[in-house]
């Protein structure tokens, strides 16, 4: 990762940075010495950070095992085992973005307001940059404002975006984007999909359509189905990530607005309860500042002074 994109990083968990290292090192002053009370400011820190009570208790029940087995006594040794162990969790669901092969669609889907379709900009602003020929579809055909944001993302990534009226069948479009896609020899064809949760059986229905279309008309396609949450609705993002792991085959998290908020530690809730990598992280506002995931990149981040 570029040096430049690490400060960036840093600056952009800093107030998650806050909430977990500059916590830690408090509790660490009050109790140098490991006790119950320090094992119990701990847990309370990285609940608060949004780790999820279930990986809490696990990385806390790990960390003690691990003090006795080397039988430590100073409080300060536990920060290298807090970070060890968040490696760990993070580096075990670490996998590459198979967007680079060719051909590849991506389907990008999450409810409204989390980011989607910005990250979808930025995503074909990625793929760019790495090469490929990007096309987008505008198959979120149920928001007004969808096909307008994805049209002005694309001119801004500097990509074509293949769409119908509002209202179209998503598949339809999908459809059309399949056969542009191919006789435009474009690598890689992004989906917008529409942002709903509230029935997820209409969820579940449009997502197969739309993939039963991929698996027909594309079959030589890589597919991947990224799922966007928003950093800043913590342990909300958790429940989304469970809901629509039941209505899609998720192959990648793509989480947005790390930088606004203090709750980073969602990142690991996720990666350790519902097993499925985060690809890509979001760091701030511009086109570039949405990057690849990388777990020693993330620890290093939170924990650098």
């Amino acid at each position: 990762m570029a040096f430049g994109f690490f400060d960036r990083l840093k600056e952009g968990l800093k107030k998650t940075r806050t909430g977990i290292a500059e916590k830690m090192e408090k509790i660490i002053k009050i109790y140098p010495r490991l006790s119950d009370e320090f094992y119990d400011e701990l847990e309370e820190v990285l609940i608060t950070s949004d780790m999820g009570i279930e990986t809490t208790m696990k990385i806390i029940s790990d960390i003690k095992r691990e003090a006795r087995e080397k039988k430590l006594s100073d409080a300060e040794a536990v920060k290298d085992l807090l970070k060890n162990r968040l490696y760990e969790i993070l580096d075990r669901n670490e996998k590459g973005d198979e967007g680079t092969k060719s051909p590849c669609v991506v389907l990008v889907i999450g409810v409204n307001g989390v980011g989607k379709t910005t990250s979808i900009g930025k995503l074909a602003h990625v793929y760019r940059e790495k090469g490929k020929k990007v096309l987008l579809a505008a198959a979120d055909t149920f928001r007004a404002a969808a096909i307008e944001q994805i049209e002005e993302w694309g001119k801004r990534a500097g990509v074509d975006v293949i769409k119908h009226h509002e209202g179209s069948d998503p598949s339809a479009v999908v459809f059309d984007a399949i056969q542009a896609a191919k006789s435009r020899k474009a690598d890689v064809l992004i989906c917008d999909t529409a942002g709903r949760l509230h029935n997820k059986k209409n969820l579940m229905n449009e997502l197969s359509k739309i993939e039963r279309v991929i698996s027909r008309e594309y079959p030589e396609a890589y597919k991947e189905v990224f799922l966007v949450l928003d950093a800043t609705t913590g342990q909300n993002a958790l429940q989304q990530a469970m809901l629509f792991k039941e209505a899609a085959d998720i192959t990648g998290i793509i989480l947005t607005k790390l930088d606004g908020t203090a709750k980073g530690g969602i990142v690991v809730a996720i990666c350790s309860e519902i097993g499925i990598p985060v690809k890509y992280i979001g760091v701030g506002e511009g086109i570039d500042d949405l990057q690849p995931f990388s777990a020693k990149d993330f620890v290093d981040a939170l924990f650098s002074s």
